[in-house]
């Protein structure tokens, strides 16, 4: 140990530990800006993949396993391959069975070479005594599109045609996902609440919380007294179907079979729907969610399919993993249950991160300066036992109380400061202390 560590005072060590903790987010924000530039594709897969997951997908996706239950307000109806006819039989008989809401995610334009079925389509929905509620997407116009400011700016609607939502209530369907387009990877988490058009100034209402909203109007004050511009879904389940209960050569379900483990939203498919194979309480005063869940039930098909923290591979994800339906029924079954996910503030976050990252180069800083011979291995067991105690409080804070901690500044700054300490004191601080010493002996050598 050198005797010029031993007598570096604590008040030049802590203002150190404020210089080398401004090194290492100055190194971050650099290091992010340069992958964001720089398409190295073996880097790429890592930071893909590293992307694509969160702490909480874990508690999601097994903490919470255990604690998944049929979801009583809400069944999903597969549309599979029918033609507008058939979908439009569907809706008459979720009405003619006594729904509550019905709610159709699906677009209709034009006839689509289908006069007779449209005509049949826009008459069971005009017509249906049940509140229906359909699709619509809020979108930016080119003008819009690229502009930073104008990011959630919104000056376009896309709707079915108006022979299709006569009688009816238009509700949001945005989600929100980083895909660009339809061929992208979706990894959807979250979504908006309300948006509104610049245009007409109208608001559209998340197409889940509508639903909810027709069922039990109490519920929805709560979600927009929140004001969140984006809403974190708390995730239910899905329809997995457990080949247990499913016999897909013979595919009927019949009656209600409902498995806490494998469902949690009761599912009805076409043919059963048509043939009227359930029993009446399956739609009787319920949210009716009629969307495409594939040609079949538990086809494996990825059609408006997306990834979510349910998905059993939490990194690298393979396939995706729940359909656009369900996930608006999750949204509705949040709203209905009250139950959202809270959160820090970005800025709150922001200066936890910054607070943890500066309590690390502080104590890794002493440590340095008094025990140099160790300073490896000590700060290596201390940054291996923190990411670990770490990545348990997120998962069992947002387990036990809903509420999600975003912790990134703290976690690449732990993972980091250890090998970034040592070269803020062993080059930084060494070329600024030269430039100091420079500037002194050129002013020695003037006054001389």
């Amino acid at each position: 140990m050198s005797e010029k560590k031993e007598k570096v005072s604590k008040l030049a060590v802590f203002i150190d530990s404020i210089f080398a903790t401004i090194f290492i987010l100055l190194f971050m924000l650099s290091l992010q800006l340069l992958l964001q530039k720089v398409n190295l594709e073996g880097l790429d897969a890592i930071g893909q993949a590293l992307d694509d997951m969160e702490i909480t997908d874990y508690a999601f996706s097994t903490v919470r396993e255990d604690s998944v239950s049929a979801d009583p307000n809400i069944v999903i109806i597969n549309i599979g391959p029918l033609d507008r006819s058939g979908i439009a039989d569907q809706i008459r008989i979720a009405d003619k069975f006594g729904a509550k809401v019905i709610g159709v995610d699906s677009f209709f334009k034009g006839y689509n070479g289908d006069t007779l079925g449209s005509y049949n389509l826009a008459n069971a929905i005009a017509n249906a005594r049940a509140e229906v509620v359909m699709v619509a997407k809020v979108d930016q116009s080119d003008s819009l599109v690229g502009i930073e400011e104008a990011t959630e700016l919104y000056d376009h609607i896309y709707i079915s045609d108006s022979m299709f939502i006569q009688n009816t209530h238009l509700a949001m369907a945005n989600l929100d996902t980083d895909a660009d387009n339809q061929d992208d990877v979706k990894i959807c988490r979250a979504f908006p609440p309300t948006r509104t058009l610049i245009s007409g100034g109208e608001a559209y209402i998340a197409f889940g919380a509508k639903m909810a909203q027709l069922y039990d109007s109490s519920k929805i004050d709560k979600l927009l007294e929140r004001e969140n511009e984006y809403e974190v879904i708390n995730f239910r389940g899905d329809v997995l179907l457990s080949p247990n209960y499913v016999d897909y050569t013979n595919f009927t379900l019949g009656s209600r079979v409902v498995d806490d483990k494998y469902m949690c939203f009761e599912v009805l498919d076409y043919d059963q729907v048509l043939a009227e194979d359930f029993v009446p309480e399956m739609i009787k005063d319920r949210i009716v969610l009629i969307g495409y869940l594939g040609e079949r039930l538990g086809a494996p098909e990825w059609e408006d399919k997306f990834f979510t923290p349910l998905n059993n591979k939490i990194a690298g994800r393979a396939n995706p993993d729940m359909y656009g339906p369900v996930i608006h029924a999750n949204i509705a079954a949040m709203v209905l249950n009250g139950d959202y996910v809270d959160g820090f503030e970005e800025s709150t976050e922001n200066i936890l991160g910054i607070l943890l990252l500066f309590i690390n180069v502080l104590l890794f800083s002493i440590i340095y300066h008094t025990m140099d011979a160790w300073y490896d291995g000590i700060t290596k067991l201390i940054q291996l036992v923190e990411i670990i105690a770490l990545t348990f409080v997120v998962v069992v804070v947002f387990s036990s109380y809903n509420f999600k901690m975003e912790l990134a500044i703290a976690f690449f700054g732990i993972a980091l400061v250890g090998d970034l300490l040592e070269i803020y004191y062993g080059v930084i601080k060494n070329i600024i202390n030269r430039k100091k010493l420079e500037k002194l002996l050129t002013l020695v050598r003037k006054s001389g």
